[in-house]
């Protein structure tokens, strides 16, 4: 498309009325003063539109100041309408479809192609899969500039130096990859330049730290992860590793950089915009053999890309909070086929998206044997309601008395790992008398406390409510609904006096622990912040198992297992770790954590979600905003009709949205997936042409119906 050269915007037209850019006529000389390029005049640009009716290229013209500049990739400022707009060159082309006057460039802001072309394909691909626009993943890929990091970075480039990865000696897999079926084979393939596709369940455990004295054991899987990039690099490919959280960054730096592994840049959003503009930088001009982050280096400029690693699938942290909402699994799945890279898909536990991926045969299973798998594995133990039937009065405490005594004996080999499900002090609080929820009389959001002898606080506008009563039976004193981590380490500090508490996590005094000593402690942790002891934990204990199986989200049971394996895995292998599981959780779960069977129920979950007609067996999009606004996009969806449409449903008033909304949830077959997304997409286009009223929001592959 073009944008015209009077003030007005050009006119608004549906997606399906685009039309197509013709070839063979020259652009138009304009009339003013401003002469254009002589080789390719015309640009073709994506511009940084919100509107979803805008999410197209627009042509200009290059004028001849700006041709050496105005590449591929590059960063412009265009005149479009009556405002001035940041945007990315994506062609140069010798013509254009407008008959009339182009408008020219107004800068080039930067003429480093920041925009690559694997990077612009991936994000087009994925705004077609998630049925959002160009512009919205673009700001996803691209990190705004920083000036300063972009000269620095710029005037340390050597046109001299070699393009090509280090290449590490030897193998660099021989023994991490033995125990598992598949592992070397996998590794084999990655050396040799082939692109097989896999999804690994590592084994428990800590490897043997460099020197052998275990002052700082790396966990087995970054050890693992860390000889297949090896292999990407012996074969002369660089390789992408994207993990949930800072710490796991880390930890894969860390196991690196002991590997002899250098030129690794960490990608991550929380590092800053210099940070991180910097890594994104040194990635593009292919200053970094190994990229490792966060979410936000999903879109990570790797050139000569041999493999993609996402490790910790499952995390909430890896589906991305802003529109078009990607997941960063999808993500990398569709980068890998794309570049012709190798693809490893980890994690404790496995998820029904994972599984699909095997059943579907997009990607072989690595696993170790069973006999493997008991010998690493520590000893798993379900304390239940039924278990614990004989204890007496003690099997009804929080701490029943045989996690007590498993608990002391284990404190006189090492230190024990706590895992309770949540961060804070009390987090929800009820009425003593008659149990009813606690809640503001602001916003009727819960109440909480946040240490011993607190006044009760909303959770959700922070109101203090200090003249709190009932307002079912006008009592006004409270009880604990659900307990987090730091009234936790307070009961143990009670029942174990004399032992060291530490707790980790994003509300304790300290922050998160990456590690602690080999010494006798109890550790209490919320999932993701176990912090690594250096010899392993003698014993874990995993409070309030009811608690992390109960809710109403699909992904329940294995987001659950998942947390338990992870926790599990930090614990010393034989009979010199046990883990406790304390509770009433769900059966099958519980089942799979005493098994160490992360597969076997996923795949009993993937035959539930296919009777059901469920995702992943099924592509689902929510559509959530003001009943009207709903409906008018779900209309005009050819396939929303019938048993497809499940909805409307009015959405729970959280006491933060200011008007009523409701949820449409379309399920469609798999083989029309792609179409639910394009034709989402259009219907939301319509709606911003008409300037429809009401606010909407459309997700593919909701989060909380995975």
């Amino acid at each position: 498309m073009t944008t015209h050269d009077e003030p007005e915007q050009p006119a608004l037209l549906g997606l399906d009325d685009v039309p197509a850019p013709r070839s063979g006529r020259r652009a138009r000389r304009p009339r003013g003063p401003v002469p254009p390029a002589d080789v390719d005049p015309v640009a073709r640009v994506v511009l940084d539109l919100a509107p979803a009716h805008l999410d197209r290229e627009y042509d200009y013209l290059v004028p001849a100041t700006m041709a050496d500049d105005a590449v591929p990739g590059a960063r412009v400022r265009a005149r479009f309408g009556a405002q001035e707009v940041s945007g990315f060159v994506v062609a140069r082309t010798a013509s254009s479809d407008h008959e009339g006057r182009l408008v020219p460039l107004k800068r080039v802001v930067s003429p480093d192609p920041v925009l690559s072309a694997e990077v612009l394909a991936l994000a087009r691909q994925v705004a077609e899969r998630y049925a959002g626009t160009l512009s919205d993943v673009l700001r996803l890929a691209v990190p705004p500039r920083h000036a300063r990091v972009e000269a620095e970075v710029l005037g340390s480039l050597d046109p001299a130096a070699p393009t090509a990865p280090a290449q590490p000696t030897g193998e660099g897999f021989a023994g991490t990859w033995t125990p598992y079926r598949g592992g070397d084979a996998f590794c084999r393939r990655v050396l040799a330049g082939q692109a097989p596709r896999a999804v690994w369940s590592p084994l428990p455990g800590l490897e043997t730290a460099p020197g052998g004295d275990g002052a700082a054991g790396t966990p087995h899987w970054a050890a693992a992860v860390t000889q297949a990039v090896r292999a990407s690099l012996s074969g002369g490919r660089r390789a992408l590793v994207v993990a949930p959280d800072a710490r796991d960054v880390e930890r894969l730096a860390a196991a690196l950089a002991a590997a002899g592994v250098d030129d690794v840049v960490r990608l991550q959003a929380d590092d800053g915009p210099a940070p991180r503009y910097r890594a994104f930088l040194r990635a593009r001009h292919g200053l970094a053999a190994v990229v490792v982050g966060t979410r936000a280096a999903m879109f990570a400029p790797v050139p000569d890309l041999g493999l993609v690693v996402l490790w910790g699938d499952g995390e909430e942290t890896l589906t991305e909070p802003h529109a078009p909402y990607p997941q960063v699994r999808e993500v990398l799945a569709l980068r890998s086929e794309a570049a012709g890279a190798a693809f490893l898909l980890a994690s404790p536990g496995r998820t029904v998206q994972a599984q699909a991926m095997l059943a579907r045969g997009w990607a072989a299973e690595i696993a170790a044997p069973r006999e493997v798998l008991r010998a690493r594995a520590p000893r798993v133990r379900a304390l239940t309601s039924v278990e614990l039937a004989r204890e007496g009065p003690g099997a009804a405490a929080r701490l029943p008395t045989a996690a007590w005594r498993a608990a002391k004996d284990a404190l006189t080999h090492g230190p024990v790992l706590v895992q309770v499900p949540r961060t804070g002090y009390l987090p929800v609080v009820a009425c003593a008398a008659c149990r009813t929820a606690a809640r503001c009389a602001h916003c009727h959001g819960p109440l909480g406390l946040h240490g011993a002898g607190s006044i009760p606080q909303c959770t959700w506008c922070g109101r203090l409510a200090g003249g709190w009563r009932c307002d079912e039976c006008g009592h006004d004193r409270v009880r604990a609904v659900r307990v987090g981590s730091e009234r936790t380490a307070e009961e143990l500090g009670r029942a174990f006096p004399g032992v060291p508490v530490r707790v980790s996590a994003s509300s304790a005094p300290g922050g998160v622990l990456d590690t602690v000593p080999a010494a006798p402690a109890l550790v209490v942790a919320t999932p993701g912040a176990e912090p690594v002891a250096a010899d392993g934990y003698s014993a874990a204990l995993l409070l309030d198992a009811a608690t992390s199986t109960a809710g109403t989200s699909l992904a329940m049971a294995t987001s659950a297992l998942h947390r338990w394996l992870a926790a599990a895995a930090l614990v010393r292998p034989g009979p010199a770790g046990q883990v406790l599981l304390v509770g009433d959780a769900a059966p099958a779960p519980t089942g799979a954590l005493v098994r160490f069977d992360p597969s076997g129920l996923a795949e009993r979950e993937l035959a539930e979600r296919r009777e059901l007609d469920l995702p992943p067996a099924v592509r689902v999009a929510a559509v959530t905003g003001q009943a009207d606004a709903v409906r008018a996009v779900v209309d005009r969806v050819d396939l929303a009709t019938g048993d497809s449409v499940l909805g409307p449903v009015d959405l729970p008033d959280d006491g933060r949205r200011f008007e009523a909304s409701v949820r449409v949830v379309v399920r469609v077959p798999l083989a029309h997936g792609v179409e639910l997304a394009r034709q989402l997409r259009a219907s939301m286009a319509v709606r911003s042409a008409r300037r429809e009223g009401g606010t909407v929001r459309v997700q593919l592959d909701p989060a909380e119906m995975l």
